[in-house]
């Protein structure tokens, strides 16, 4: 047997994304990101780390100094009584800073921008939400960042052939 040196090494587990909204980046384009704390009842922490959430076509709205989340349903662990059960489709308060919460419910009033939350995954053990603040696309506009993307994809499949010494 190895003798073990007394130490133990403590594991940093990188946040786990447990949902992500992949249409988000698709239909808005994001400006800036905020991380957010939320609020759940009974099993909804469970459900998550079951991955049992959907964040299509949800969105945040800042009301009376308090950001809530819209839309997202957690589905109801299954075993989990049904006693306590929360409904999967309500809003969800959000836990931010004060300063944040004025700053994001200024800048969608006066500015016409939208939260819109991007993944939501756990941090120190603690349910979080990536919100982005966005602005919505034109159909023009999704196609021509299509457009970009794919020649910046092909860009980097050439520049990688020439530093391999290959041929076009």
């Amino acid at each position: 047997m190895a003798k073990s040196s007394g130490k133990t090494k403590k594991k940093t587990v990188e946040p786990g994304t447990v949902a992500s909204n992949r249409k988000a980046r698709h239909d808005y384009e994001i400006l800036d990101t905020f991380e957010a704390g939320i609020q759940l009842v009974g099993s909804e922490v469970k459900s998550l780390r079951a991955a049992q959430v959907q964040l299509r076509d949800s969105y945040a709205r800042v009301d009376g100094g308090e950001i809530w989340l819209h839309g997202v349903h957690i589905s109801p662990y299954l075993l989990a009584g049904a006693y306590g059960a929360a409904d999967p489709d309500r809003k969800r308060k959000l836990l931010m800073h004060r300063k944040e919460i004025e700053l994001l419910g200024q800048r969608t009033s006066q500015e016409g921008l939208t939260l819109v939350p991007l993944s939501i995954y756990f941090k120190e053990g603690r349910a979080k939400v990536s919100l982005g603040l966005a602005r919505g696309r034109k159909l023009w506009d999704k196609r021509a960042a299509i457009a970009k993307r794919d020649a910046e994809r092909e860009l980097d499949r050439h520049v990688g052939r020439r530093a391999k010494g290959r041929p076009d």
